[in-house]
């Protein structure tokens, strides 16, 4: 039998090198950090490359990698696939893929149009396909990997008018038909690919507003909240870690809400 791992080798990355996509938001950079931190390689995709590669250039090193970033639009499946590419000549192989990049529309129900409506859909279809890659690429080098989607607790409740009117648009209804799409795809992906090795998970946020979120909306998010406060980007980093870690290694078709509670009501 092998020697257990203990908790420090389980969540370690060392060795291990990982895609992220959208890692200069707000909440794609704490989830980089992490994946740095965690010792892993980091390649930063951006519809910018000197964006990604200046994202890449502020990640920690701490075990010596040498982090760096691609040209990738996960809406555009040239970009899409030459950016993979790229990604795996520069660094040899990949393990781990996080599907974070996400090109938003504020229409709410209201007023979206059909193209808006659609546009905003194109990003599962980028998450689908750059899974694909990721797979096959796994397979192809007869290496375990696992691909985490990024999700909303969004994609599984719907919002409270309450909360926005007035003072924001209404949570766009495009983007929840978006999230709910990313969680099924997820556990879709996860039963065809289990038996090659590839694990998939969905790793859904709460209420994370950032500092440019209007102040009534946040305190009328925070009276909706079991914990009575909004999510800080630092407590994403460990959930993450554990879906692209070994001590995630029996995890796959599960979509982890880090919401203080919000779905638990």
């Amino acid at each position: 039998m092998n020697p257990e791992p203990d908790i420090q080798q389980l969540f370690d990355l060392t060795g291990k090198t990982a895609l992220i996509t959208g890692a200069s938001g707000y909440l794609g950079g704490a989830m980089a950090r992490a994946l740095a931190e965690a010792g892993a390689t980091v390649i930063v995709g951006s519809r910018d490359e000197s964006r990604a590669n200046d994202t890449a250039a502020e990640l920690p090193a701490r075990k010596g990698q040498t982090h760096f970033g691609v040209a990738l639009d996960n809406r555009d499946e040239q970009s899409l696939e030459s950016g993979y590419a790229s990604a795996v000549t520069e660094s040899g192989g990949i393990d781990i893929l996080v599907n974070n990049g996400h090109a938003a529309d504020a229409h709410d129900w209201t007023n979206v149009s059909a193209s808006d409506f659609t546009d905003q859909l194109a990003n599962a279809t980028g998450y689908f396909l750059l899974a694909r890659h990721h797979r096959n690429h796994l397979v192809e080098r007869g290496r375990k990997g696992c691909v985490l989607m990024i999700g909303s607790m969004y994609g599984v409740v719907g919002s409270y008018p309450d909360a926005y009117e007035g003072v924001a648009p209404a949570s766009p209804v495009h983007y929840h038909t978006l999230k709910g799409g990313i969680v099924h795809l997820t556990r879709h992906l996860a039963v065809y690919w289990a038996k090659d090795g590839v694990r998939v998970n969905c790793l859904s946020p709460g209420p994370f507003p950032s500092e440019k979120a209007p102040e009534e909306m946040v305190r009328r998010l925070t009276e909706k909240s079991p914990m009575g406060r909004m999510g800080l980007p630092s407590e994403l980093k460990g959930p993450m870690l554990l879906l692209v870690s070994d001590a995630g290694s029996y995890l796959t078709g599960q979509n982890l809400l880090v919401d203080g509670g919000w779905t638990a009501w």
